[in-house]
């Protein structure tokens, strides 16, 4: 499957708020976000939204439509990310049970306490509200 990925921009940020109603009714998009999607059959299938907090980057919001799940859509977006616009300022916070998928995709767990205040904040906020998270930070590993 062929899926190709761009930057969203601002003025098509309209096209996603059916995808997260239909998917994801908690996501809100923000005007200041860098989203990356991707399309397949001239459709978007995929999303992934990047909140700036200060100057780092936090990933959040990613979804893969449900029929495309399971297909590597995922893989193929966090890897079009990676060559695009990841650096060890990005940061995610991923469920518990995703932690392995994005670990192999070049996201390494941190301690809280290793947070930059900010993302700490935001990290402890929502795991005391019960939410299972592991916190990340993107690292390039060197093939070579």
């Amino acid at each position: 499957m062929q899926v190709f990925f761009q930057s969203l921009p601002l003025i098509k940020f309209p096209l996603l708020k059916p995808i997260y109603k239909a998917y994801y009714p908690i996501a809100k998009v923000k005007n200041n976000e860098n989203i990356i999607v991707g399309y397949y059959d001239k459709s978007i299938i995929a999303v992934v939204r990047f909140r700036p907090i200060e100057h780092y980057r936090l990933l959040t919001g990613m979804l893969v439509l449900p029929e495309y799940q399971r297909k590597g859509v995922g893989q193929q977006l966090l890897t079009h990310c990676e060559n695009a616009i990841l650096t060890s300022d990005h940061y995610c916070f991923a469920y518990q049970h995703l932690e392995n998928f994005y670990h192999n995709n070049g996201f390494h767990v941190v301690q809280s306490d290793d947070l930059p205040a900010p993302l700490k904040f935001l990290f402890l906020r929502y795991i005391s509200s019960g939410k299972k998270l592991v916190a990340m930070r993107y690292k390039h590993t060197d093939m070579s």
